[in-house]
C-alpha cells in the first residue's frame, strides 16, 4: 500500500511539475519518514524514492545503519547546534539552517569529517511567531554572512508554509520564496547557488511545485498519520 501511495503523489508532483513548464525530473520527492518505522521506508524505497527526509536527529542516526547506503537523508527540522556531530557523517543536506551560529557549527563539523555540507537557508516567509527560520528581510544578509564558511554549501532556500485549508492560500508564500531566490541569484555571492527550493509539504506540495519547488516534502501522503507515541 505505502509503494502505491509513493506513486501516486509521485504523479502528482510530475504533474505539477510540467505545468510549470519543467521536466518531471526538475522535482524531487522526499519522502517525510519520521516516527514511521524502518519497515516502512524500506517499502517506500522499494518503490524506488531514494530521498527521505527526518526531523530529528535522533531518529535519523537510529535508521541510518538499518537501511541502505544509497538512501539520500535530508535533515529537515529544526537542528540544535550540539547535535550537529551526530549527523555530519550521515546526512545528505540540511534544509533547517536559519541562523549564523548554526551554520558555524555545521562547518566546524563536516570539516571533521573531511566534507563539505550543502545546506539550505530557512526563510519563515509566512513571519510565523511559531515558526523558525530567518525574516525574509534579512535572508540574503545572512547568505552573505554563512557563505565565507569553507565547509558548507549553500544551495538554495526551504520554507515551511502555513497549515492551511486550502492549499491555494499558500501559493503567495511559494511564489515569495521563489522571489527572493531570484534576488539574491543575481547578487552572485560566491559559494551560493540558488538552484535549491524546498518547499511543500502534503496538503500544498502540488501548489508548491507549481511555483518552482525542486524539493517537495510529503509525509503523511505517503506514510499516513504518524504515530507520535514512538
Amino acid at each position: 500500500m505505502l509503494a502505491e501511495q509513493y506513486q501516486e503523489i509521485l504523479e502528482k508532483v510530475h504533474g505539477a511539475s510540467v505545468r510549470s513548464g519543467r521536466k518531471e525530473t526538475d522535482v524531487t520527492l522526499i519522502a517525510v519518514s519520521k516516527t514511521h518505522p524502518v519497515s516502512a521506508i524500506a517499502e517506500v524505497y522499494e518503490a524506488g524514492c531514494r530521498d527521505f527526509g527526518e526531523n530529528k536527529v535522533q531518529e535519523l542516526v537510529a535508521k541510518y545503519d538499518q537501511l541502505p547506503n544509497d538512501i539520500r537523508w535530508h535533515m529537515i527540522g529544526h537542528l540544535q547546534t550540539n547535535k550537529v556531530k551526530y549527523i555530519a557523517d550521515k546526512v545528505y543536506m540540511i534544509h533547517s539552517v536559519d541562523s549564523y551560529h548554526l551554520a558555524c557549527e555545521i562547518s566546524k563539523e563536516a570539516a571533521k569529517q573531511n566534507r563539505v555540507i550543502p545546506i539550505l537557508i530557512e526563510v519563515n516567509i509566512a513571519k510565523e511567531e511559531s515558526k523558525f527560520g530567518v525574516m525574509e528581510e534579512d535572508a540574503a544578509e545572512l547568505v552573505r554572512r554563512i557563505a565565507l564558511l569553507p565547509n558548507v554549501k549553500i544551495r538554495g532556500l526551504m520554507t515551511i508554509a502555513p497549515y492551511v485549508d486550502d492549499p491555494e492560500k499558500n501559493r503567495q508564500y511559494f511564489v515569495g520564496l521563489k522571489h527572493l531566490s531570484v534576488d539574491i541569484a543575481r547578487q552572485n555571492i560566491d559559494n551560493v547557488d540558488m538552484d535549491v527550493l524546498s518547499m511543500g509539504m502534503s496538503g500544498d506540495y502540488q501548489v508548491a511545485t507549481e511555483e518552482g519547488a525542486t524539493y517537495t516534502r510529503v509525509g503523511t501522503g505517503i506514510f499516513g498519520k504518524r504515530d507520535y507515541m514512538v
